[in-house]
């Protein structure tokens, strides 16, 4: 890991300096991607199938992008019975953490008598992207699912990557636990287009959810507008403040289970203690030695880990702020202190116990997060995203009279006389 001592003057600009070198990395493949889309648009499946052979480099004459029921039921009772109870107990512990978080319509009538609300409604349509390959998690499924369903969406789609090789069934099983509607065989940026205009097999949606690789979140940034989206999310991160007290050995681990993701992972160390920095390194080269995934978070942890030395809660809260980390890992005495200062961060871990793998599966919150310092701005996905916020008004005649003329002041001020004449024509004003 690269090293920074974060009490020196400069040491936030430089800060700043590595984590934006990661940042444009994460190349934009828009050119490539728009010409794509349109494609999609005109040609609809075939479109689909031509991509879909082009980039997984199949040589099926299989024209079926979709599952059907009984390939669905089939697949599922192929989920290990230890594997489907772990999917059942993720289930129903991230569905009951969602379930508090609706939000509550209300009305009031002011002292006029008019009467103001505001209710909510589900989404009608979502679709969920779902990654195939090395990152074929049922996980993603429930995490971008179960909010959905939450909310009271009626139809979710589902696609994964799928056509002429087979689909990991804990996907299936997953998806089809959450009442998805349809599942697809195709992955990639031309999914996303067919979610977004609907083809002859693909149902047209108003939202895409879900992570993907490049091409997938340009063609997400691309399509929105048109259709909503979760977020445009690049490679995961963590950050992880320790003490003397923490635990070298589970801190490295906690390090090394972010970097396996992505050679563009990030994984941050920040301390007030240089023996335990140390201690942390050694460790992290002795657990990277049998890991499956060797090659990929060595160079993640080469390229993009750094260990921070701050001597002060104000400083490590700054450089915190700073980061944004998409997952904050907290193994600190003081954390109470920390948390109060902490604005920007997706998901918090707290005490030794509480490693940030807890939280990718089973815990409860959702593992969708704001990437790549958007937590400065941005929230992890929730049953909010999935539901649609409408404000009633029913003025009454007391109601325009008395607030009438305010909103004629108003709009003559804006030069905007027309909406001040449709306040006038109520009131029988002079035009």
């Amino acid at each position: 890991m690269k090293y920074l001592n974060g009490n020196k003057k400069n040491s936030l600009n430089n800060l700043e300096k590595f984590l934006n070198a990661r940042r444009l990395k994460q190349q934009n493949q828009s050119k490539i991607v728009k010409k794509l889309l349109l494609d999609v648009k005109k040609y609809g499946d075939k479109s689909v199938l031509k991509f879909e052979k082009k980039f997984s480099k199949l040589k099926t004459n299989t024209k079926k992008i979709k599952f059907s029921k009984g390939e669905i039921n089939q697949i599922s009772k192929k989920v290990d019975k230890k594997l489907k109870k772990s999917i059942d107990i993720a289930f129903k512990r991230i569905k009951y953490f969602h379930t508090k978080q609706k939000f509550s319509s209300f009305r009031y009538k002011d002292k006029f008598k008019n009467e103001l609300s505001y209710k909510y409604s589900p989404i009608e349509r979502v679709g969920v992207y779902v990654p195939g390959g090395t990152a074929s998690y049922p996980s993603t499924v429930l995490m971008n699912c179960i909010p959905a369903l939450v909310a009271g969406v009626k139809n979710i789609f589902l696609t994964t990557p799928a056509l002429g090789s087979s689909v990991n069934p804990a996907i299936i099983y997953a998806a089809k636990k959450c009442g998805v509607k349809e599942i697809y065989k195709t992955g990639g940026a031309h999914s996303i287009a067919a979610f977004t205009y609907g083809t002859k097999t693909f149902k047209k949606v108003d939202k895409i959810v879900g992570p993907g690789n490049a091409f997938v979140a340009a063609a997400k940034k691309e399509v929105f507008g048109q259709v909503g989206i979760d977020m445009v999310a690049g490679p995961s991160e963590v950050s992880i403040i320790a003490d003397k007290n923490s635990n070298a050995n589970w801190i490295a681990s906690d390090l090394i289970a972010q970097a396996e993701h992505d050679v563009l992972a990030q994984s941050i160390l920040i301390s007030n203690n240089r023996n335990l920095i140390k201690s942390v390194k050694l460790c992290l080269k002795s657990q990277l030695k049998d890991l499956p995934k060797k090659n990929i978070a060595s160079k993640s942890i080469k390229n993009y880990g750094l260990a921070i030395y701050a001597n002060s809660t104000k400083k490590i809260s700054e450089i915190v702020n700073l980061i944004a980390p998409e997952h904050l890992e907290i193994s600190f005495s003081k954390s109470k202190d920390l948390i109060k200062k902490i604005k920007n961060a997706g998901s918090i871990f707290i005490g030794k116990f509480s490693p940030e793998a807890m939280g990718d599966y089973i815990a409860g919150p959702n593992h969708v997060l704001p990437t790549s310092g958007s937590a400065k701005f941005s929230s992890g996905l929730s049953v909010n995203d999935f539901l649609k916020r409408h404000s009633l008004i029913k003025i009454t005649k007391t109601g325009i009279e008395r607030l009438g003329p305010s909103v004629i002041n108003l709009s003559q001020h804006e030069n905007l006389e027309g909406h001040a004449r449709s306040v006038k024509i109520r009131l029988k004003k002079d035009l």
